[in-house]
């Protein structure tokens, strides 16, 4: 009797796959044809879920998205303000070979987002996501008057931090990417007690 397959579990296989041929070769890489072959199956594998390419990517799209939102629960859990920022921080790093290969397809996407109008519409929709994380993670850590602009300073140095892995993972290794983590939210921290600012619970 052939085994059922989890409609979930095949949907994150292609993206996978998809998400492993960005890597590879960037959007040209990204048929519906090609993604089957890499998947030792026919397109219908494929069109089975996905009926063209352009439903392909949105699925890639959502699936950051998707992983931005549970994490935002996750990140609510966190009661120690400290603990929530480096949560936070952290999370946009790509410390597993998973999240660095996740890193190097957006960085493939960004380089599209004005020839593909899906990319350029719901690039708009992520990076509010991703500055949703770290206001969620920097809430009760700074005053709200500086809540903005230290979230501009987070957002920058995190982008920097993930563009540096992905151009040389060999050197930024996941050790040296959380010393630096910790020597930035250490710069934090002494930022906001030469504010003066009440640490918030």
């Amino acid at each position: 009797m052939p085994r059922q397959v989890d409609a979930q579990e095949r949907i994150r296989d292609i993206v996978m796959a998809s998400v492993a041929a960005l890597n590879e070769g960037g959007l040209p890489e990204l048929t519906l044809r090609k993604i089957a072959k890499r998947m030792g199956g026919s397109i219908t594998l494929i069109t089975h879920y996905f009926a063209d390419r352009e439903a392909l990517l949105g699925a890639i799209l959502d699936h950051t998205l998707a992983d931005a939102d549970s994490f935002l629960l996750e990140l609510a859990s966190i009661e120690d303000p400290l603990d929530r920022l480096r949560a936070a921080l952290q999370w946009f790093l790509p410390l597993t070979e998973e999240s660095l290969a996740m890193e190097r397809t957006r960085v493939a996407l960004v380089a599209y987002r004005n020839a593909e109008p899906l990319l350029r519409a719901r690039s708009d929709e992520l990076e509010p996501a991703m500055r949703s994380v770290l206001r969620h993670g920097l809430g009760g850590f700074v005053p709200a008057e500086r809540l903005g602009s230290t979230i501009d300073l987070a957002r920058s140095w995190v982008s920097g931090m993930a563009l540096s892995a992905v151009e040389h993972p060999e050197m930024w290794t996941p050790e040296r990417q959380l010393a630096t983590l910790d020597e930035f939210v250490t710069l934090l921290v002494h930022q906001r007690q030469a504010a003066h600012a009440p640490l918030a619970g």
